[in-house]
């Protein structure tokens, strides 16, 4: 009797550290995007291609995922999904049209050490920082944070955008980042 006490906690404990609250409720940093970049592998395979990688943050719903993907790129064939509520849908299938002697993995982005949610987790803290100090804003919420891959291929113009308002509404600020963390520029 006591044996299957301690299986029964053994699962319960398992199921409950495994779910973790699932990509909706997690917070905007670094952490928090690592672990929808590890849902997003969990989905589509630690070697899809993206051309498209949104996170968005939704009152009363919480983080929702949207990406144009694909783990075939030469195929020419792409799949845009979307994640609300830890739930995913695919919406549409897109054919892709590439200039002639090009290959479609060149307008394409892996997740990997170059680009990866977590950087945009990092700078989606920074920023947060940076407003309440320059801003005085309190606890300023997620808007959306992306990832803006180039028209032409040339990941080092890869982009990281960041977009903030505060808690209760309002204005939203913009933080638009270079590929390594640098900034760009703020808008309001």
């Amino acid at each position: 009797m006591n044996r299957l006490k301690h299986t029964i906690a053994a699962i319960v404990l398992v199921a409950l550290t495994s779910c973790g609250g699932g990509t909706k409720d997690q917070p905007a940093n670094a952490q928090g995007f690592g672990e929808m970049e590890k849902a997003l592998k969990n989905k589509f395979g630690g070697n899809a291609y993206y051309t498209d990688v949104k996170v968005l943050y939704i009152n009363g719903i919480g983080n929702a995922i949207s990406v144009t993907v694909t783990q075939e790129p030469n195929a020419l064939k792409m799949e845009q999904w979307d994640q609300s509520q830890n739930s995913w849908k695919q919406n549409s299938e897109i054919t892709l049209e590439v200039p002639e002697g090009t290959k479609a993995a060149d307008f394409m982005f892996q997740l990997n050490d170059k680009i990866n949610l977590k950087k945009l987790g990092e700078l989606a803290e920074k920023s947060s920082k940076q407003l309440t100090v320059e801003k005085g804003i309190e606890n300023p919420s997620l808007d959306i944070a992306y990832i803006k891959f180039p028209k032409n291929g040339d990941i080092s113009k890869t982009e990281y955008y960041v977009s903030l308002k505060p808690e209760h509404g309002g204005t939203a600020f913009t933080f638009y980042y270079t590929i390594t963390g640098e900034l760009i520029k703020m808008d309001y």
